[in-house]
């Protein structure tokens, strides 16, 4: 199924949730984001049971350091 990952268009397996998406299709580590899906944001501890949807628009936000 397609979502929209930071504006850009990704091909997701059906069964796929916010956790899959970060660690086997992004390959992104978990620590320091924040995620929204269709503008609600999801808490971290609902990753695991949330699943995505075809059309999806989801944005993903990275914690940095600094002043």
């Amino acid at each position: 199924m397609e979502v929209t990952v930071n504006q850009q268009h990704l091909i997701v397996p059906d069964n796929c949730n916010v956790q899959a998406l970060l660690a086997d299709v992004l390959q992104h580590p978990h620590q320091g984001l924040a995620i929204a899906i269709n503008e609600a944001i999801v808490p971290k501890t609902q990753w695991e049971n949330c699943m995505l949807s075809a059309g999806d628009k989801i944005i993903i936000i990275k914690a940095t350091q600094g002043g």
